[in-house]
């Protein structure tokens, strides 16, 4: 695997606190965002979107596991994601807005398009930022580093959407891209996610079960075979694109993307 630039090594100041943690080979902890959405697909999407930016996640299935996890946790922003009709994230922001501890909280909410009523109940309800779906992740990304003064993303870098190599495959994980030899490629996002896994780690045999938990995340019931169903089209969207990057089987063992060679 290749990373095509790396970040810039000098400490921010709004990582100044967490230099010592890294001196001493800690890693620093990443800011913390609450995403409130019963989409786990959603969820997963928009998890991934700011790990490749060097944040956590944490999401919240409900109102009141919003006020749950806020009160047991440190969170430095929450997403909100707002379904059509529905004033749960109103709801969500206010009551934070009203708690001493979460008064200061960046709150930034994800509508539908032509949601007016939506929009407006959110101001009243004192959201610091509204984006009407679809929205460029990099404006999201952009958003959140300018509440929390964290500096912007620079000009290399996974930060700066840079490509994540294997061979003749590249991908850009904050646009959710995949090139095969310059050709674009199609997949679905959890084939997305089953082949990051591989290209991050070519020659890692990952089995049914390892895929299922990190690609589809927690709380999800998977079927091994539908492992085998996802493989299968990634598997057909890489032959005609890249047809040098092979997911091999290793049988009673798992799947394998073949590493590149020297």
């Amino acid at each position: 695997m290749t990373i095509l630039s790396e970040r810039d090594s000098q400490p921010t100041e709004a990582e100044a606190g967490q230099v010592d943690e890294g001196a001493l080979g800690v890693a620093p902890k990443k800011p913390l965002v609450l995403i409130c959405s019963q989409d786990a697909e959603f969820y997963l999407n928009y998890s991934h979107i700011l790990e490749a930016d060097r944040f956590a996640s944490e999401q919240a299935g409900c109102a009141k596991e919003a006020f749950v996890l806020a009160e047991q946790r440190e969170f430095h922003a929450v997403v909100l994601d707002c379904v059509p009709a529905s004033a749960t994230g109103a709801t969500i922001c206010a009551r934070l807005k009203e708690e001493p501890r979460t008064a200061d909280l960046p709150v930034i909410a994800l509508i539908a398009r032509g949601a007016e009523d939506q929009h407006l109940d959110l101001l009243k309800a004192g959201i610091d930022e509204i984006f009407v779906r679809p929205i460029d992740p990099a404006k999201l990304l952009d958003c959140l580093r300018a509440r929390l003064a964290l500096p912007k993303r620079g000009a290399n870098g996974l930060e700066n959407g840079g490509w994540l190599t294997c061979g003749g495959l590249e991908m850009k994980l904050d646009a959710r891209r995949i090139r095969g030899n310059g050709h674009d490629i199609h997949l679905g996002l959890i084939e997305f996610n089953v082949l990051r896994l591989m290209i991050e780690a070519p020659g890692k045999v990952f089995s049914r079960e390892e895929l299922i938990g990190r690609a589809w995340g927690d709380n999800i019931h998977v079927e091994p075979r539908t492992v085998d169903v996802h493989i299968s089209r990634i598997r057909k969207a890489l032959k005609s694109a890249s047809p040098d990057s092979d997911i091999r089987t290793v049988r009673s063992a798992g799947y394998l993307l073949e590493k590149p060679a020297d």
